[in-house]
């Protein structure tokens, strides 16, 4: 029986201290290429500090004040911390775990014949409990809540990121709406001239009701489209005021004009993006935690050895307690081995070794997901300058016919219909070219993001 006995604990012991899997992160279930689709081949690594690159303090000083008083992110650093208090807890159990206690007993003993008698006792009792973790199973158990605490690190660096594009884009949102209602406000100034045109010819009988009508009703979508655009200014100076951490009282806030685009950066290799991103480096921790966790489940099988140790002193003088001649010890030495449990411990190793399917299915997803978002910003930027370009053009034709519809109009060579669609025209040309000037600094933002370059 010992015979056997003892080749069921080698079995176990040969088939349970198997290796961790050998993990890359260069693994992402696609061949990586050598270079991005969209862009020129890298010449240089990709640049640090790209909030610099703007070159505006006052975008810089918001960022600062975000990363100081958000409270997402202090909420993510909390979840940090408590990430590494797990990880000395799971990891306690390696260690003797020590425990002390005394009290005091008022006993009082009646006899008959002779009355009654109190004394008290005085007793100090310690235990001392501790598993030798022989086959490494609860420092496997440790080193996961390690790795998930470094995947909580990774968390809270994206956080930082995330939030600080997140302030520069509301800032180029708020600038843009700033832009986008001054001018409305000197599209207004322009189709008042126009009414005030208009109803002049029209005193004079030189122009119909209907004629001074439309003007009107142009004049009134241009104030409403004003009033839309102040509302939007309400809407994101209050949304920055959360990232900041203040009360969204919607107080002005300096903004200056759309900033130019920086020059263009390289983005590298796409190899070295899975070392760079926080939340593919937090997905590849996770699964490196799930895979210790199946390890310290397949050690549920192999024998523990455990030592524990018991003893104290009791008497009815306090000072007799610190006498070493008065504690009785008891120390035992024991070893259990599981045979049967029911299934608890194989669908404890099922279901970590499902665990660490799901985080290897997620780790390939979520580094795919980044090679995608730096392509997409890439392929983005290229197309948005074109059509920057385009608009910036149609921006000029456009005031340039607002010019000549003016002098026909006034010439009687056009309708008033012909007149008020050049308006429009110029300003949907204005607004769409402000509209696409700030989609180019929001995209660059998001391939800074998308590249996990620090701020």
């Amino acid at each position: 029986m010992t015979r056997v006995l003892f080749g069921v604990t080698l079995f176990l012991i040969l088939t349970g201290c198997n290796m961790l899997p050998q993990r890359h992160m260069q693994e992402v279930g696609a061949k990586i290429p050598d270079q991005w689709a969209e862009g020129e081949a890298p010449i240089q690594s990709v640049p640090t500090q790209w909030l610099e690159t703007f070159g505006d303090p006052q975008l810089s000083h918001l960022v600062e004040s975000a990363l100081a008083n958000n409270y997402e992110l202090k909420a993510a650093a909390a979840r940090v911390d408590a990430a590494i208090a797990q990880a000395r807890i799971d990891g306690s159990g390696r260690w003797p775990q020590f425990f002390f206690t005394a009290d005091h007993e008022q006993i009082q003993i009646r006899e008959a014949g002779f009355g009654s008698s109190r004394f008290g006792v005085f007793e100090a009792l310690f235990g001392l409990s501790w598993e030798l973790d022989v086959w490494g199973r609860i420092r496997d158990f440790q080193q996961a809540a390690v790795q998930e605490a470094d995947a909580s690190k990774a968390d809270y660096y994206g956080a930082r990121l995330s939030l600080a594009a997140r302030v520069a884009q509301s800032y180029f949102e708020l600038a843009e709406a700033k832009l986008q209602a001054a001018v409305v406000e000197q599209s207004i100034k322009d189709r008042t001239i126009i009414v005030n045109l208009v109803r002049g010819r029209f005193q004079r009988g030189l122009e119909r009701g209907l004629d001074l009508r439309l003007a009107l009703t142009d004049l009134a979508n241009a104030e409403a489209q004003l009033k839309q655009a102040r509302n939007r200014i309400q809407t994101i100076t209050r949304q920055l005021e959360i990232l900041l951490g203040r009360y969204p009282a919607g107080n002005e806030m300096s903004v200056s004009a759309l900033l130019q685009l920086p020059a263009g950066i390289a983005a590298g290799l796409p190899s070295e993006l899975l070392e760079r991103r926080p939340d593919v480096v937090a997905a590849f921790d996770r699964l490196q935690a799930a895979d210790f966790r199946t390890a310290s489940s397949k050690k549920l099988r192999l024998p523990r050895i455990t030592l524990t140790a018991s003893g104290g002193t009791r008497s009815s003088e306090l000072a007799e307690l610190i006498d070493p001649k008065a504690a009785a010890w008891n120390v035992f030495a024991g070893l259990m081995q599981p045979l049967f449990t029911g299934g608890r411990i194989q669908g404890e190793i099922f279901r970590s070794q499902a665990r660490a399917e799901e985080m290897l299915n997620f780790y390939k997803n979520t580094a795919l997901n980044a090679f995608r978002e730096v392509e997409q910003a890439l392929a983005a930027e290229e197309w948005l300058r074109q059509e920057e370009a385009s608009l910036k053009k149609a921006v000029e034709q456009t005031e340039s016919s607002r010019r000549l519809a003016v002098y026909s109009y006034r010439n009687n060579l056009i309708d008033i219909l012909t007149l008020l669609d050049s308006y429009r025209s110029t300003l949907n040309a204005q607004s769409a070219h402000l509209s696409v000037s700030r989609q180019l600094l929001s995209n660059r933002i998001n391939l800074y993001l998308a590249l996990g370059g620090n701020v």
